[in-house]
């Protein structure tokens, strides 16, 4: 366990409480009556959720915020010796926790140093809760948010009244977090920054294993070392062998992860968990379950395509290794929805459907397009409009990107959404929108949120399926581009 997190009642503060990781734990430790308090610079209805839960939120990040914390110098008018106020103050002042984003020069974090404050990353607090708990932890480059979000709720479907930490929000608990009663927690384990190894929970999930952050990884090799060292503290550990890395490591010599159970959307890999009579629709996917060479029965889900056929296979081997009856497993899992922004409907305007989807790297994107395609009907065309994330990942998978848009029929692109990194010159979202041009017939570019609203309002005809993809902000157009369609129509009705 971490022993440097204090769950005893001492104060939390968390700098950019409103981020989607942060904004998790604060709402379990604030569930847990802990107090909490945290900055941000935008309010938005995840912090709204937090204050009405007790947690003080400050809409600016500043060194005064810590104030809130400072021990008074007196107590019914009795001047406390500097020996109590030296006590008083490793009593009060509080845990401060901050995420990879926050920087060294942030006044917020300079004033918790010279306070002294103990500072912790958020993957510290996340590492103590799982150890706190029967966890299960979900780590992977692609599906992590789905797979922990399916592996949740089939427990809360059960009866097991689990915890739940998820990057990204889920309209069963209402959010991106719950807190349960019993010993179980779902959570979901991100790679991106390193911090995965700090996580040794029960069981722990790999769903595949890909370079996604080249910012923080040289190569592949790096990336997996991290997924190595991550398994190596799992109690049991479930990962899918249709991921060529994840195999490899499973497979090294002197590295064999044990004990070992292992899913695959292919029978002939002998795998412990296995499908056959699959049915991918526009409504969902069904296929039969085998457990080694038992068949289970039929799982059906109300997600799309084969990557999540994958995931809710996942949510099967976790269930099975806590005892669960493929019944309740399979009830669970049929009723689920998604979580939000993983290929969310947003809503239809003169005939155009608006589906908004997390995916930003080139698997992901062709796995989403896939999908769409599903659900596409005959003429129905999928337009998909994308915004590159972050310099680096564009620049390191110019190529794969290139290459995966061809489910689309109309790609729309705007510039890159740094996520705080510098613009170095060497990559811009008109470079990539070239690059993908010569393997596609149909690409546009506009610069600007702005520029892209007015593309679409001029492009998009009825029957349109319009993908918008990113994990930046260009979701942000959908609600207006959405309203000024419907605007002929409340005119006159």
């Amino acid at each position: 366990m971490n022993n440097s997190i204090d769950f005893s009642g001492r104060p939390f503060h968390f700098i950019g409480i409103g981020g989607i990781g942060m904004s998790a734990l604060a709402y379990v430790l604030a569930k847990r009556q802990l107090p909490v308090s945290g900055s941000d610079l935008r309010t938005n209805q995840i912090t709204r959720k937090l204050e009405s839960l007790g947690a003080h939120i400050f809409s600016r990040q500043e060194a005064r915020n810590l104030e809130f914390f400072r021990p008074q110098v007196s107590t019914n008018g009795i001047l406390l010796n500097s020996q109590e106020q030296l006590s008083a103050t490793k009593t009060i002042l509080p845990q401060v926790i901050c995420s990879t984003a926050i920087n060294t020069n942030n006044l917020e974090y300079k004033a918790a140093l010279e306070l002294g404050c103990p500072i912790l990353h958020r993957s510290d607090v996340l590492a103590a809760l799982i150890a706190d708990y029967y966890s299960i932890a979900v780590a992977g480059t692609h599906g992590k948010t789905t797979t922990t979000s399916i592996i949740g709720y089939m427990l809360l479907q059960a009866g097991l009244d689990p915890t739940i930490l998820v990057g990204g929000e889920v309209n069963a608990w209402e959010g991106n977090a719950r807190l349960g009663e019993s010993k179980y927690l779902v959570a979901e384990a991100d790679e991106s920054d390193g911090s995965l190894v700090k996580h040794s929970p029960a069981i722990g999930v790999i769903t595949n294993i890909e370079l996604d952050h080249p910012d923080h990884y040289e190569n592949l090799e790096e990336v997996v070392d991290t997924f190595q060292k991550f398994a190596q503290g799992c109690q049991i550990l479930v990962g899918s062998i249709d991921c060529d890395t994840v195999r490899d490591c499973f497979d090294r010599p002197g590295q064999r992860l044990k004990p070992t159970i292992s899913y695959s959307l292919h029978p002939e890999t002998n795998a412990d968990y296995t499908v056959t009579n699959i049915d991918y629709r526009a409504d969902g996917t069904t296929a039969l379950v085998w457990e080694k060479a038992k068949a289970l029965g039929v799982l059906n889900l109300r997600l799309l395509s084969r990557h999540n056929l994958s995931n809710g296979l996942a949510a099967v081997a976790v269930g099975r290794s806590l005892g669960l009856e493929f019944g309740e497993i399979a009830k669970g899992i049929a009723t689920f929805e998604g979580a939000r922004r993983r290929f969310e409907f947003r809503g239809e305007a003169a005939g155009i459907t608006f589906i908004d989807d997390y995916a930003h790297h080139p698997s992901e994107i062709r796995a989403t397009l896939a999908a769409a395609s599903l659900q596409a009907r005959p003429g129905q065309r999928v337009v998909a409009i994308f915004q590159p994330h972050r310099y680096s990942r564009t620049l390191t998978f110019l190529d794969q990107f290139a290459g995966s848009f061809a489910h689309a029929d109309l790609v729309v692109l705007t510039d890159i959404y740094s996520a705080g990194e510098a613009d170095l010159g060497q990559i811009s979202g008109e470079q990539l929108a070239d690059e993908i041009a010569k393997q596609h017939p149909q690409v546009i570019y506009q610069p600007t949120l702005s520029s892209i609203r007015e593309l679409l309002l001029s492009t998009l005809r009825p029957g349109d399926l319009a993908l918008f993809l990113g994990a930046g902000n260009l979701n942000q157009a959908i609600p207006e581009v959405i309203a000024t369609l419907r605007e002929p129509a409340t005119a006159t009705s």
